[in-house]
């Protein structure tokens, strides 16, 4: 009777766990006790499936790459405490393999600018197949558009895909360019 009960509570709530069955169990049979719907649910062939599945998470893939210069990043550090002359801001660009560093000091922000100095670390090392970048999207964007009129293989990743692997370096780096 017992089993006929806690069959008849768990096929509509399709195949639901202990939570689910107490609480249909509250609403109609109160006199189930909760080891018996635990028992119950231990001898279920497809609640038995259903646990031995496990959980699929959101699986992010790293991006492998093993050649120099297939990932790199681009930060902009200002320097309003304690400006150079004229020069008010550092770029940085970092390769994602090597964890090479290139700084050049820039008077302005203008996406123009920046993309010109990009331009020349670019002809330097040659362009990176995935650039990120770590600053704003609208100023960006600009900056972008400037790198794929030259090269139109270039993906670019803004600020929240962040490379595990390199993220610790390459804060380490602009820490250091802060402090020297």
């Amino acid at each position: 009777m017992f089993l006929d009960i806690l069959h008849e509570i768990h096929i509509p709530i399709g195949h639901g766990g202990k939570n689910r069955m107490i609480k249909e169990r509250n609403l109609w049979y109160k006199y189930l006790a909760q080891n018996d719907i635990k028992q119950f649910l231990s001898v279920s062939e497809p609640c038995q499936q259903k646990r031995n599945m496990g959980k699929k998470g959101i699986m992010v893939k790293p991006m492998v790459f093993l050649h120099l210069n297939s990932i790199g990043r681009i930060d902009l550090i200002e320097w309003h405490s304690q400006p150079e002359g004229i020069y008010k801001f550092i770029l940085v660009y970092q390769d994602h393999l090597l964890m090479f560093v290139i700084l050049n000091s820039l008077q302005t922000k203008l996406s123009e600018k920046f993309a010109m100095h990009s331009f020349d670390i670019f002809l330097l090392l040659d362009a990176p197949c995935v650039l990120q970048l770590d600053n704003r999207r609208e100023f960006c964007n600009k900056f972008i558009d400037d790198l794929k009129k030259t090269w139109p293989e270039l993906k670019a990743v803004h600020s929240y895909p962040r490379y595990c692997q390199s993220q610790g370096s390459v804060e380490k780096a602009n820490q250091d360019v802060e402090t020297s």
